[in-house]
């Protein structure tokens, strides 16, 4: 679809991200919880590719593997497309309600890690460019990754990018053991290696560690998990790790992974009350069901 305003009316909540408003390959918006308004969302995976296979997941189709190439040129032209729509089109008329009509960042969210893509460097100036052409020199860019390539170098090249535009990251982290990153992310990484990757990335932009709690089988979860994940953030802060802080939510959209039935969402006071055993830590930590 070459015009996103021909697209049929259909209003956005958190609860439902349809990537098909505006009929685009690489670029989506959303209303987000944790960013509170408008984000548009750039996806680098559309091949919805991932080294991961969280729980959780609310991609349909989900498969292992990497993000292709991205067409830059279709990138621009897209968000190009998409900033004029919402600040100038109907866009907010004809998707967002009211209290919720602010636009607060472009993300790299998308179906995948989007910091696979062997041209994710090129993509953050791409992205750059389109905002600052738009005239948005400080809307926040916002990169979402698992942190499982920011030590490749290609990888700190676009996070380099990034923090030079203002922008940041929200680094994944569900868990303070190798088990408990096994059992929510299906991934063997391993927490030695995320935890230097996060090092790595805090190093080079502003960064939050973005936590998905979740209960299962019709339990929260225990204190085993709860200690681990808090010991993890105790000691980065005693080693001078420079995070911004900590983004605790749960699950809120359906998973379309074969576990879903067995998740369970965790209710703001559970929520809150771990958030208070983070800030204890001496880190900001915002809590969203």
């Amino acid at each position: 679809m070459s015009n996103a305003e021909d697209h049929a009316t259909h209003l956005l909540t958190p609860a439902d991200h349809n990537d098909q408003v505006g009929g685009m390959r690489h670029v989506y918006p959303v209303v987000s919880r944790r960013a509170g308004g408008v984000s548009i969302g750039v996806n680098l995976n559309p091949n919805r590719a991932c080294n991961y296979r969280c729980l959780y997941c609310q991609v349909p189709g989900l498969q292992r593997g990497k993000a292709p190439a991205a067409d830059l040129a279709l990138l621009r032209r897209e968000l190009d497309t998409m900033l004029a729509w919402v600040l100038h089109g109907d866009f907010y008329q004809r998707h967002v309600a009211e209290a919720l009509r602010v636009l607060k960042d472009i993300a790299f969210s998308g179906d995948g890690e989007p910091t696979s893509a062997p041209n994710f460097a090129d993509a953050v100036a791409t992205v750059r460019a389109a905002r600052d052409a738009a005239g948005l020199n400080e809307l926040p860019l916002v990169l979402i990754t698992n942190g499982t390539l920011t030590h490749l170098p290609r990888v700190r090249a676009g996070i380099e990018t990034l923090a030079a535009a203002g922008g940041e990251v929200w680094f994944k982290l569900d868990g303070g053991r190798d088990a408990d990153l096994r059992f929510a992310n299906d991934s063997d990484v391993g927490l030695h290696r995320l935890r230097s990757n996060l090092r790595g990335t805090a190093s080079l932009a502003p960064t939050w560690v973005q936590t998905c709690a979740f209960g299962w089988d019709g339990e929260a979860p225990g204190k085993a998990w709860r200690t681990a994940w808090l010991q993890v953030l105790r000691e980065e802060v005693a080693a001078g790790t420079p995070l911004r802080g900590v983004l605790l939510y749960s699950v809120a959209r359906p998973s379309h992974q074969p576990e879903a039935k067995r998740l369970l969402r965790l209710d703001a006071a559970w929520l809150e009350a771990l958030a208070d055993e983070v800030r204890s830590l001496g880190l900001v930590c915002r809590a969203t069901p």
